[in-house]
């Protein structure tokens, strides 16, 4: 299996990733934890069907040192118990988030509430996004047909 079309060796698409990508830097780089980001990152690409970010993102978890167990668990993150209330928050919201289009009105006021009680304002901002971030490179792959299961921990960096 092979991509529709190979994004960064066309000019636009290559220049559009690379400044996504320096989003994603500044993401990284903020108070959220990279735990939540990795979940958070994780369980959108599960949601949206991205099998190479579903890789990428489940092997860069690793590489930094994530419990395989816990990230097993992230697509039955409600019914497990490896996680944080915080993290629950987080996974829930992007969720919420993901599938906006399931539900009138957005992400309901609960949910947003329920996140807004572990997570300060600047942590806040990067976890709404980190979601709008994953879900337009997920949209990205799934598009091209990106397949999965190459990845490198750290390929991109």
């Amino acid at each position: 299996m092979s991509a529709r079309l190979n994004a960064l060796e066309i000019p636009t698409v290559g220049k559009f990733v690379k400044y996504i990508a320096s989003a994603g830097k500044v993401i990284h780089d903020s108070s959220l934890p990279v735990a939540t980001q990795n979940m958070v990152t994780l369980r959108a690409s599960q949601i949206n069907g991205c099998g190479f970010c579903t890789d990428m993102h489940f092997k860069d978890a690793v590489a930094a040192g994530e419990d395989t167990v816990r990230l097993n668990l992230v697509a039955a993150w409600r019914e497990a118990t490896v996680f944080t209330e915080a993290e629950r928050a987080a996974l829930e919201l992007t969720e919420a988030g993901t599938r906006i289009a399931d539900a009138a009105g957005g992400v309901p006021d609960d949910v947003w509430e329920n996140a807004a009680k572990h997570y300060d304002e600047e942590q806040l901002g990067a976890l709404v996004s980190l979601v709008a971030l994953i879900n337009a490179f997920n949209r990205m792959n799934v598009i091209v047909q990106q397949p999965a299961g190459s990845y490198q921990p750290g390929q991109f960096a």
